[in-house]
């Protein structure tokens, strides 16, 4: 039943002007006491800017202050960028999560991976499955996807159903998994659909993405031309295309060798769920050296640049039981991640230059993006044909070339919205009614730490300057107590009349002392920051940056 008062709403956490760190919430109620459910859980990965940082979560605040009326989180997919922030996070809530059988054991394999990961009671819901939370009615639509098992869901309540599509493209031939089930979108539409809250990746592009079978063919092709080695890196949870690949391998009669924990992990899962059921064993690592060249496959992990990861370890000529050589072949099934291309690029010219042949999507089939282009939004709002839409997963230009596609599908009400921003659903016209807390979190090593900290911008300063220790000791009456020590990190070795930046910031520190009244000295706080403006003007009129300046008075 709906009383007058309740309202339909809804607010993205993350994932909203942003790609990645996806977290969406709905609430029904009146403004004084809503329900809640929370989709998703995502990270995004942190680059050169946030030095330190390892990942980038949205801050669930406003979830902690409402873990009360938040009946649970369901996970659409086991992408990180939907999934990632759970181990982490999760603790604060300690809501059910709901979630189907791939995603369910990714969740246990990450949670056995990591030391002191809490266990995460999740509730599995078969494909297609629909059950309750409240006033939420949530139906499961498979969703075809580059990872298995992605879900759109239909969340029905009392003020009309949502369509919330999670990742998707259509793919007729998708090589594992059930394609999108267009019969359920279709009588989504026949039965009504208040709002479709969409996914804007790739709103820009014209046309339609290809199939994974076609990428399946092209990589059979090249791997089965290939001379000598053969060595693929594509996204550890591409669960198809690994499928693909192996049976290309053993077609030529190739073993397939795993290198990197993430292939290793997603391999296990996959097996496990039976997504590779029919497919010859994987082998070890160790036993890579000791087969032929014209009958191993490497599948690696470093698709993206990362630096530690097994690909660009190779690229390097660093990794402990894989090398490839003049001749062989490696087939980047990928796509740079915006942001990853130097990274990229880095790793590409590291194995050219050993004289390998490289092979990527710019020449051949060899990657799909697993996200709609135009054609398929296109038919998404026809099926479904929603009286709302709401853009989502993507940046402002993503997002708002979803919304002109909808608004020339004849979509009569598109709302844009960034994080934190409440949107009323229904009942009247759609609308933003209020804000609640949103930004950022930084996972920094193995603390969670709020993007407002001063940490970062910090270790910016420090990365762009340097800095400067000053120490000193000082007696009651304001004397110096032997010499003073400086030491300098980060600063070249500059130099103006025979001095180097040692000696200017000591001789500036010294005559800034000097330059204060006794009594002035006995304040320290005074003092230290007299010598700190003193060494940073020195060092600044010779070099033109200001580095950090710490002083430390003891008072003796």
């Amino acid at each position: 039943m709906m009383r007058p008062s309740d309202e339909l709403v809804f607010a993205p956490l993350g994932g909203a002007g942003e790609i990645g760190m996806n977290l969406a919430i709905y609430g029904f109620g009146d403004d004084r006491r809503r329900e809640w459910i929370a989709v998703d859980f995502g990270v995004a990965f942190a680059d050169d800017a946030l030095p330190g940082i390892d990942l980038i979560m949205p801050d669930i605040r406003y979830l902690v202050e409402e873990r009360r009326n938040l009946l649970g989180l369901v996970l659409t997919h086991a992408h990180e960028d939907h999934f990632g922030a759970l181990l982490d996070l999760w603790p604060r809530l300690k809501v059910p999560v709901y979630a189907t059988p791939f995603t369910a054991a990714l969740i246990e394999a990450k949670r056995q991976g990591e030391a002191g990961a809490p266990d995460i009671p999740v509730n599995v819901v078969p494909l297609g499955g629909r059950f309750t939370l409240g006033p939420f009615d949530i139906e499961l639509v498979s969703m075809a996807h580059s990872i298995p098992e992605s879900n759109g869901l239909i969340i029905r309540t009392p003020a009309g159903a949502v369509l919330h599509t999670g990742d998707w493209k259509i793919d007729p031939t998708p090589v594992i998994g059930p394609p999108t089930d267009e019969a359920k979108l279709l009588a989504l539409g026949d039965e009504g659909c208040l709002a479709l809250i969409g996914d804007s990746t790739n709103a820009f592009r014209e046309g339609r993405s290809p199939s994974e079978a076609d990428v399946a063919k092209c990589l059979a092709e090249l791997i089965r031309s290939a001379p000598a080695r053969v060595a693929v890196t594509t996204f550890a949870s591409n669960v198809a295309r690994l499928r693909a690949v192996a049976q290309a391998a053993a077609a030529c009669e190739r073993e397939v060798v795993l290198v990197g924990r993430a292939m290793e992990r997603i391999a296990q899962v996959a097996r496990e769920t039976g997504y590779l059921e029919g497919i010859q064993d994987f082998r070890s690592v160790e036993v890579y050296g000791h087969l032929p060249p014209d009958k191993v496959l490497a599948l690696c992990t470093g698709s993206q640049g990362e630096s530690r990861a097994a690909l660009a370890r190779i690229a390097q000529d660093d990794h402990p039981a894989v090398a490839l050589s003049r001749g062989d072949r490696v087939i980047f099934s990928s796509r740079a991640i915006p942001g990853n291309e130097k990274a990229v690029m880095r790793v590409l010219n590291g194995l050219v230059g050993q004289g390998i042949e490289v092979i990527t999507d710019r020449t051949h089939l060899v990657h799909v993006s697993g996200h709609p282009r135009v054609s398929e939004l296109n038919d998404m709002i026809g099926w479904v044909r929603p009286q709302i839409l709401i853009p989502v997963h993507g940046e402002p230009l993503h997002m708002a070339e979803h919304a002109e596609v909808a608004r020339r599908a004849g979509v009569g009400k598109v709302v844009l919205c960034r994080d934190g921003e409440l949107v009323r659903l229904a009942p009247g016209d759609p609308g933003k009614i209020d804000e609640v807390p949103a930004g950022r979190l930084y996972k920094d090593g193995s603390l969670i730490v709020s993007a407002e900290e001063r940490t970062v911008a910090d270790r910016r300063r420090l990365g762009f300057a340097g800095m400067v220790s000053v120490a000193l000791a000082v007696n009651g009456r304001g004397d110096l107590i032997g010499d003073l020590q400086v030491r300098l990190i980060g600063i070249p070795e500059i130099g103006t009349l025979g001095r180097g930046p040692e000696e200017l910031a000591y001789d500036a520190a010294v005559e800034a002392f000097e330059s204060m009244p006794r009594a002035r000295r006995r304040d320290p706080d005074a003092l230290a920051e007299a010598i700190r403006g003193a060494v940073r003007a020195a060092l600044s009129a010779v070099w033109n940056k200001k580095p950090t300046c710490h002083v430390h008075v003891l008072e003796a």
